[in-house]
């Protein structure tokens, strides 16, 4: 008796694999699977790249949204004072500013600070 039929008679599992439909069957998977340009691991990987863009996009519109908002307060007069106040601290010619820094926010920049040192 051939080696090939005495492993077959011990393991009838390999009577099925060793149909050649089988065979090829199991090659055309893998290919598909792993070795072709659009296997199913690069479409995993393009998906993950694609959903991560799309968060990307909400996150912009959102900021868009809030930038638009921003933009409409800025035409009034009043709002640009306040802006100007608050972001640059622009004064009158009669007016004195005081900035008054709480100990927490200090220590909170000189810890930024030396980290980034």
């Amino acid at each position: 008796m051939s080696y090939f039929k005495k492993l077959t008679d011990a393991y009838p599992i390999l009577k099925i694999l060793g149909n050649r439909y089988v065979i090829v069957l199991v090659f055309f998977a893998v290919w598909m699977l792993f070795l072709d340009n659009t296997s199913y691991l690069e479409h995993r990987i393009l998906n993950k790249q694609l959903e991560e863009l799309e968060d990307n996009k909400k996150y912009y519109q959102e900021e868009i949204r809030k930038d638009e908002e921003n933009i409409k307060l800025l035409k009034n007069p009043d709002q640009i004072e306040k802006y100007a106040r608050e972001k640059y601290y622009m004064k009158r010619d009669s007016e004195d500013i005081y900035i008054i820094e709480f100990e927490g926010d200090s220590i909170k920049e000189e810890q930024s600070n030396s980290k980034s040192l």
